[in-house]
């Protein structure tokens, strides 16, 4: 069983009797056919199933865009025209999700629709700063150099994505392997050695008996609890998903101690990232305010971006607008001045740009160094806890048993 794409650019399926998949493939090559799937005639269904499942839940992973854009940049310099092009990608493509919008965007260019237009028919892999910059590569007819801009965009993100995740990973696991410790040791540990306490008639010091008592509201109320935990979780999660709570939530992130600096210098970087890209990719400056907006990734720094937007649109210059915001700092703000008096805003723009690179790399460093400490004094602060809920009745059941 076989799926190809055919001159026409159409998917095409069926069978052919063979020795080998091998044999199949050069069967259909030398039918001017592009193989993009061969597989055991009794394994087709199944492969149906599992190739349907995984659009469902499966997603466009960073790299898989990143290579993306460069191959197809790579094959439009060598001058494949563009409906071969796609061709060659759906085929060499192994993520289902992306290999069908490619396949949808081939037809849809070959009915006569834009690039750009193709694109916005799949909004969730190509974001609006992706068709945005297309959108100007089209009409300034510099594609290419608009893709290999999009690559140092899209793994330049991805770089500062992986840098933050990294400095979280160490305190999630410890913090979730902390709270696995802290029932185990209150559900199993403590009331074994209360029951010792209580049948010897010790009075039980402070902290044994604020650990029974958590293990008592545990023991008798955990469906509650549990039920309360989901509810608020689920509350949280369609809260944040409106423009108030993701509002709220992203303003709360941006004044937590130590995580809120590094989001704000990575929302700078991106900003002068994007805005020095864009401008010298012909984008106008009001859609590139509109294209930040979208992505800037916080909504807290993107509702001041429609206040900057809106007295731009005023007659106002940048610089002026970004001064009365509220997360932009003054070097970020005075460098925009320069480069708007000196007519070299975009040099300035990147600039700014590397500096906070720099400044979210250093963060980062910082946030792993401050954290080892404060999970070490956490720790021992649970650990201590637990010694003296322990240890304090076990040496009063001591001077008793010497008494």
């Amino acid at each position: 069983a076989y799926q190809a794409i055919n001159e026409n650019g159409a998917t095409v399926s069926g069978t052919l009797e063979a020795d080998s998949p091998e044999s199949v493939n050069n069967i259909l090559v030398a039918r001017g056919y592009i193989p993009s799937r061969i597989m055991a005639a009794d394994a087709l269904s199944k492969g149906d199933f599992m190739t349907r499942l995984s659009e469902f839940f499966g997603k466009v992973q960073p790299p898989e865009l990143i290579l993306f854009t460069k191959q197809f940049r790579t094959m439009l310099l060598a001058g494949i025209p563009i409906i071969r092009l796609l061709q060659v990608l759906e085929a060499q493509t192994q993520n289902p999700v992306l290999k069908k919008a490619i396949s949808q965007m081939s037809m849809d260019i070959k009915q006569g629709s834009t690039l750009v237009d193709a694109l916005e028919k799949h909004p969730k892999i190509f974001s609006p700063l992706y068709r945005s910059m297309i959108n100007a590569g089209e009409i300034s007819g510099t594609v290419p150099d608009v893709l290999e801009r999009l690559s140092y965009i899209l793994e330049h993100e991805h770089k500062v994505r992986s840098d933050v995740k990294s400095a979280l990973q160490y305190p999630i696991i410890v913090l979730v392997a902390l709270s696995i410790a802290f029932i185990v040791l209150l559900t199993f540990v403590i009331p074994k050695f209360v029951g010792i306490f209580s049948r010897a008639g010790l009075t039980l010091p402070l902290p044994t008996k604020i650990a029974m008592l958590t293990y008592q509201v545990l023991n008798n109320y955990w469906y509650i609890i549990l039920g309360g935990l989901i509810l608020l979780i689920f509350g949280l999660r369609r809260y944040f998903a409106t423009e108030q709570g993701s509002l709220a939530r992203d303003a709360f992130l941006l004044k937590i101690p130590l995580f809120g600096p590094l989001f704000q210098k990575a929302a700078m970087s991106r900003f002068a990232s994007i805005f020095s890209i864009l401008q010298s990719s012909g984008v106008q400056i009001m859609t590139t305010m509109k294209v930040l907006i979208g992505t800037i990734g916080n909504a807290a720094i993107a509702k001041e971006f429609t206040m900057i937007q809106d007295m731009m649109q005023q007659g106002q210059g940048l610089a002026g607008p970004l001064r009365k915001a509220k997360y932009f700092p003054p070097m970020v703000v005075d460098m925009v001045a320069i480069g708007e008096e000196s007519g070299n805003i975009e040099e300035m723009m990147k600039v700014i740009s590397i500096h906070y690179d720099e400044e979210v790399a250093y963060q980062v460093k910082r946030l792993s160094d401050l954290i080892g400490p404060i999970l070490v004094v956490g720790l021992a602060a649970v650990v201590g806890f637990f010694a003296l809920a322990i240890f304090l009745p076990m040496w009063d059941l001591t001077q008793m048993a010497k008494g």
